[in-house]
């Protein structure tokens, strides 16, 4: 029996995450069917569409966007390169030589292009590139194309000097290993890479292609965009007017740089600067300055063939970081033009709204979120959306193609429609939690796509909700405890820095604020210095260092490594970002446990189910009464709730002094011994693994409830949960857990100040 599961047939995104009243946004919107599209802009409350919740709650908001609009459908290009406009000057003719160090991940790969100018719709011009594995030149005139492939296939990972050269109609190819002890997969000592050759005659002159000269891809005429991209590093590609000889390709192999005949040069690491590696220039070292751009953000700060491992701070030795890592899934920018544009009306209340487009049955909500106007509050609470820590999921594959991910979640995993649209499209990209083709870690992700996982409606692959629908409790449970609220994005954070979170009384993170910007952290450990109140109401937060690209708001990077629970692993030499120079991985191993500012840091996951809290000696302190009234004599808290059952799961976090929790913090509840052993100890936390470190064993396996007073008569509550928020509603918002939260809000929210801990 084939069943039939409806994909979704419309979709799209913003040109912004966040807008003020007066300001424009932008919606690019594709449809897999002609006709019409419906739009029109609806404020989100809850978009958990299980039964025994609330339920999904939006309310349609009247707004110039309203109306019908021709559906169309728009195409969205992959792949990473560099392109340059040389004017013609690189055409070549007759006589012409190529070089380029280039270290293959997926060689095997047909069509994979190192260096072009190549008309694919005219077969004019000349190709250096991969075919079945064998590098290949390639000429054409218009008329006829000539081949000429070397005698044995490329090997993936390793490092090699490739040369090109035609002269009278006489093409000759090598690629020579260059391999050391660190810069490639194998180690020269094996003897397993060689050199390759080939060589050919009779191959016709190139034409003139009406093509730029693209690094790592050719260019398609026909569809005005690149194709055939490289997976791979590139470094140091040069051009010349000449073929090469003997002793110039050996001089090249040694790293040489002869300047006879040469036309071009780029220097991948020329950007390299105190201030990283974000640049989108490529700077041509020739005599011509036909200077290159980057398309689809290949990743710059990467090792090059000379990296001698001893240094690993691409600013340190910039000489041996001349390479860009490209792949033919990267993408910065789906590149849509706009269908809807909306300038939000004056006295628009802030919150978090969708357009919400059908076409034919099928419904998507594209959600943004409207700012109180600018440099001001209209309350005295902010909810801050986690949105730096939605773009590094944005559209993951853990389900699919992370072989342990089922284990991970200890049940079977659920899959819906939007998991098959999403696999159905690949070209909507890549989450940092996946890997790109070629078995690398994704590193870079941008909002200027369709994300599927960003919908008020999608479930997860653990059945539950996750990050942007997750939060979408909080708004509910807002709304119905009658709490006036603003909302702020991480974009609005790391733009706007203190002076944001300092026009609010308190300030609430969402359940999963994951990954976090320097400039982000500073404008929290300032808040708090100057008396702010924060109400941490998740878990697993302020854990990965994040950089935002300074150009380009877009994008944010992460690089992998060492320590933390990771889906891929930053490879040597490359564990400092580009859009900011900095050191990636966990901010704990850079002196920020999550602890200092907020009591609690990650400790587990699981996603079998989620547990109550026993509450503490703490929670008859009282000094905290106004966080306990009404609970007095409660012994569990939370063993309710939409995300696993219960307030205590999914992830969690916990006091730690040795990690920085403060000695007058106040641990109020924990769940410590209620976790199952699908609930293991973080990887951060073991040095030597041994039987003993799941959730019916280590002592370390729990969330807390953390509470304490900071300078300036600030506090910070923490619930040491991503499930704590599921469990606000229940009982139509009348529980412990709703109950405690909105006592702690209530005081927070409160203009009386808060007399310090003891």
């Amino acid at each position: 029996m084939v069943i039939h599961v409806p994909r979704p047939a419309v979709t799209g995104y913003a040109d912004r995450l966040s807008v003020a009243p007066g300001e424009p946004i932008e919606f690019r919107i594709s449809c897999d069917e002609p006709g019409e599209f419906e739009a029109e802009v609806v404020r989100l409350r809850n978009g958990d569409t299980n039964p025994a919740g609330p339920g999904f709650s939006e309310e349609v908001v009247d707004t110039p966007a309203t109306g019908r609009y021709p559906a169309r459908r728009q195409e969205i290009r992959t792949g990473s390169a560099v392109l340059v406009e040389d004017g013609g000057g690189l055409a070549l003719g007759a006589s012409g030589g190529l070089h380029v160090f280039a270290q293959p991940t997926t060689p095997q790969v047909d069509g994979g292009t190192l260096l072009s100018r190549w008309d694919a719709a005219t077969g004019t011009g000349w190709w250096l590139g991969l075919r079945g594995g064998l590098l290949t030149l390639r000429l054409g005139d218009g008329d006829t194309v000539h081949e000429t492939a070397a005698d044995a296939p490329l090997l993936p990972w390793i490092w090699y000097s490739v040369t090109a050269g035609w002269d009278g109609g006489t093409t000759r190819i090598a690629a020579v290993p260059t391999l050391t002890s660190v810069n490639s997969l194998w180690s020269p000592a094996a003897g397993l890479a060689a050199e390759v050759t080939g060589s050919g005659t009779g191959a016709a002159s190139p034409g003139r292609a009406d093509a730029p000269v693209v690094l790592a891809a050719c260019w398609d005429g026909g569809r005005a965009t690149t194709a055939g991209h490289f997976n791979g590093k590139l470094d140091s590609p040069a051009v010349f007017d000449r073929a090469p000889d003997d002793a110039t390709v050996a001089a090249l192999a040694r790293g040489e740089r002869p300047a006879a005949g040469l036309l071009a040069r780029w220097d991948f690491g020329a950007e390299i600067g105190a201030s990283g590696v974000a640049s989108d220039h490529c700077a041509d070292a020739g005599p011509n300055g036909w200077h290159g751009r980057c398309h689809n953000a290949p990743y710059r700060g990467m090792t090059g063939w000379n990296w001698t491992g001893q240094e690993e701070n691409y600013r340190h030795a910039p000489e041996q970081y001349g390479a860009l890592h490209f792949h033919d899934d990267a993408l910065e920018d789906a590149g849509w033009e706009t269908d809807v544009r909306l300038v939000v009306p004056d006295g628009l209340a802030s919150g978090v709204y969708a357009l919400r487009v059908r076409l034919g049955g099928h419904v998507d909500h594209i959600p943004f979120w409207v700012l109180p106007p600018r440099s001001t509050a209209t309350s005295r609470v902010l909810l801050l959306f986690p949105t730096m820590s939605y773009l590094a999921y944005a559209n993951d594959h853990i389900l699919p193609e992370v072989p342990v991910a089922q284990s991970i979640m200890g049940h079977t995993s659920v899959i819906a429609a939007a998991d098959l649209h999403l696999q159905e499209h690949p070209e909507f990209g890549l989450s940092t939690y996946d890997l790109h083709s070629d078995g690398s870690g994704v590193a870079v992700s941008s909002r200027l796509r369709p994300i599927v996982t960003m919908r008020p409606g999608f479930r997860h692959a653990t059945g539950s909700l996750w990050q942007f629908p997750a939060d979408l409790h909080i708004v509910d449970w807002l709304t119905g405890t009658g709490v006036d609220f603003d909302v702020a994005t991480d974009e609005d954070l790391h733009r706007e820095g203190a002076d944001l979170l300092g026009r609010y009384r308190v300030v609430l993170t969402g359940t999963h604020p994951e990954y976090y910007t320097a400039r982000m952290l500073d404008a929290w450990e300032r808040y708090l210095g100057d008396g702010g109140r924060a109400m941490y109401l998740g878990a697993n937060g302020f854990y990965w260092v994040t950089s935002q690209h300074p150009d380009k708001p877009h994008l944010i990077e992460v690089r992998k490594g060492e320590s933390g629970c990771r889906a891929w692993q930053a490879r040597p030499g490359e564990l400092h970002m580009a859009f900011t120079p900095e050191r990636g991985g966990l901010w704990r191993n850079r002196g920020r446990a999550p602890q200092k500012l907020f009591g609690v840091g990650f400790t587990t996951e699981g996603m079998d189910r989620s547990s109550p809290y026993a509450t503490l000696a703490d929670f008859a302190d009282p000094e905290v009464a106004f966080i306990t009234r009404g609970l007095e004599d409660v012994r569990v808290i939370g063993d309710h709730g939409l995300v696993g059952g219960g307030a205590a799961g999914h992830e969690c976090d916990r006091y730690d002094l040795s990690l920085g929790t403060p000695a007058h913090a106040r641990l109020l509840a924990t769940s410590a011994g209620r976790h199952s052993d699908n609930y293991p100890l973080v990887a951060e936390e073991i040095l030597f693994p041994f039987d003993g470190l799941g959730g019916t064993d280590s002592f370390q396996v729990r969330a807390d409830v953390v509470y304490f007073t900071t300078a300036g008569n600030g506090a910070v509550f923490s619930t040491g949960s991503i499930a704590w928020a599921g469990s606000l509603a229940h009982n139509g918002y009348d529980n412990d857990v709703s109950r405690l939260t909105g006592n702690v809000l209530r005081r927070f929210a409160s203009p009386e100040p808060i007399e310090p801990l003891t």
